[in-house]
């Protein structure tokens, strides 16, 4: 599924009124979609107490539509108008008036439904008694259109609406495309912004819905079709991945399948300071389906590593008298044999960690098909002036893992700069340096050298611990080693370790959460996604 900037929503609505979809259909569809949603979030509405805050342009007419629908389905719906300057008489019951010349809105009051404007409620009294009585707020202040901030009257509909909540916690809150106040692209949030439960998102979904803080304001996003056509986005470059599409990139299991059938994996992970990086990686790769998994760590650390980690083998490596990984010519001969090698996780920076890197990835000896590099060794090459250019070995089939930190020594910008635009910076980097990145954090950002940009749909505190992300490498390694390519296989890898965290945290919470919770989860979600796939369900998420 495509992400939109504003820019792109704008041109792709001009398009479509080229073909005859002109606003006012879209609108309609909006709103018509906006309302469905809503009566299937209220299981029905007769009855239900709405209140439809409306403002400016094009938002405000969604909701207007959606009031006008909710409206004739039973439910009992109130519009407060917030500087749409209807010209109309009363602040109350409007039957038959038709002074205005906006379509929407004389549609809404020939329904005879009730209309609050702000300009007879200087002090938000009947906003407020209103708010009180309601079921449920639908937000269509602000959409997409030129950011501005939330000041004056509309600031105080919002204050209202965000003390009505705290007193009212069963209220829920509805945006509309957006929560007002949230910049479409930037993710940036005004200090008067709208804190939704629940935001159902036009046509497209927005960049600035999967970036904070304003994401924080997002609640649970649904998506509605307003009539599109699908052919109109092609040229978009950034996507929202899916369980549909991650279905669609799955390895195919054949019953005549043997472990050679599904990749050759080498984990070059470990040191005495890390060594559950080194198992967590090994188990991910295992559960994500790879026939065989290697682990080349410090010959000391075997047994130990062993003991919990019974399926894979192993290629013990010399170590120094400190228990520190020294220069290995067995790991250049045998690396070659492999379909995927990952490198990094808790490997430390002992002076002969940084030099096997540096040997492994400026070699011209070793044919393995895919790389991976994580943790430790993006640091050591983020040391290597131009390294993207001096690392021979690491070509367009390189996958690289760094969270923000790793981001940032690999590039010299600071952790601020990476967070405040990851799409860009990963976009920039990955053809900068013809690599696939893959920045990790909430809304996990994978980026190709063709400059092609998918984006995770998770954002889980449950999965801010230790090891999860040696976990998340490890898922990466198990697919690539059975045949997918770098940019499937680390955005296939990402889908799954987020959706694995979503089936922990609804079972127990996002507290307390253990990286290694996530390794039964894996074949769990690969399951789950399969079986929705052939149930034809699973086609709304997140």
């Amino acid at each position: 599924m495509k992400i939109v900037t504003a820019d792109e929503m704008r041109q792709l609505e001009h398009q479509a009124a080229e073909q005859g979809l002109t606003s006012e259909i879209l609108m309609e569809n909006a709103g018509l979609g906006v309302a469905k949603e809503v009566q299937h979030l209220c299981g029905g509405v007769i009855g239900k107490r709405i209140v439809v805050l409306v403002g400016p342009g094009n938002n405000g007419g969604d909701g207007l539509v959606a009031a006008r629908y909710l409206h004739n389905w039973g439910a009992s719906v109130r519009i407060y108008l917030c500087q749409r300057n209807p010209t109309l008489k009363s602040p109350t019951v409007n039957t038959g008036i038709q002074q205005s010349a906006d379509k929407n809105l004389n549609l809404v009051l020939e329904t005879g439904i009730t209309i609050i404007q702000t300009s007879e409620d200087k002090d938000v009294s009947h906003l407020e008694a209103n708010l009180a009585l309601a079921d449920l707020i639908l937000d269509a202040l602000l959409g997409t259109g030129k950011a501005r901030p939330i000041e004056g009257i509309m600031a105080q509909v919002v204050q209202k609406l965000t003390l009505a909540k705290a007193k009212h916690p069963w209220l829920t809150v509805v945006s509309l495309d957006l929560p007002s106040g949230l910049n479409p692209d930037t993710g940036a949030m005004d200090p008067n912004g709208v804190n939704a439960d629940i935001t159902i998102t036009l046509g497209y979904p927005k960049v600035g819905l999967f970036s904070f803080p304003g994401a924080q304001n997002v609640g649970e996003l649904k998506m509605v079709d307003i009539g599109l056509p699908a052919t109109l986005g092609r040229h978009i470059s950034l996507e929202l991945i899916t369980s549909a599409w991650t279905r669609s990139v799955l390895p195919p299991r054949p019953l005549d399948a043997n472990k050679g059938s599904f990749g050759r994996a080498l984990v070059f992970a470990g040191s005495i300071n890390y060594i559950g990086a080194a198992y967590l990686a090994c188990a991910g790769a295992s559960r994500s389906g790879a026939g065989l998994v290697t682990l080349a760590t410090p010959c000391s650390l075997v047994p130990i590593v062993a003991g919990k980690l019974t399926e894979a083998t192993y290629l013990p490596l010399a170590e120094d008298s400190a228990g520190l990984i020294s220069d290995s010519d067995k790991f250049l001969e045998i690396a070659q044999t492999f379909d995927v090698c990952l490198m990094g996780c808790g490997l430390g920076q002992s002076p002969g960690a940084i030099k096997l890197v540096k040997r492994i990835t400026a070699s011209d000896e070793i044919s393995t098909k895919c790389w991976i590099i994580d943790a430790d060794a993006l640091n050591i090459l983020s040391q290597v002036p131009q390294w993207w250019s001096a690392c021979r070995r690491l070509g367009t089939n390189t996958i690289l893992t760094p969270h923000p930190g790793e981001m940032a020594r690999l590039t010299g910008y600071s952790v601020e700069e990476v967070q405040s635009n990851r799409v860009k910076v990963a976009r920039e980097m990955a053809i900068k340096w013809g690599k696939v990145v893959a920045l990790k954090g909430a809304f996990t950002v994978i980026a190709n050298p063709e400059g092609n940009v998918m984006l995770s749909p998770f954002a889980n505190p449950g999965l801010s611990s230790a090891g999860t992300g040696d976990v998340l490498s490890g898922i990466i390694a198990g697919l690539a080693a059975q045949g997918l390519t770098p940019r499937d296989a680390a955005a296939c890898g990402v889908y799954l370790h987020g959706a694995s965290g979503e089936m922990i945290c609804n079972e127990t919470g996002s507290t307390g959460t253990l990286a290694s919770d996530l390794l039964p989860a894996i074949p769990k979600a690969i399951k789950k996604m399969k079986e929705e796939g052939a149930s034809g369900s699973g086609s709304k998420q997140r």
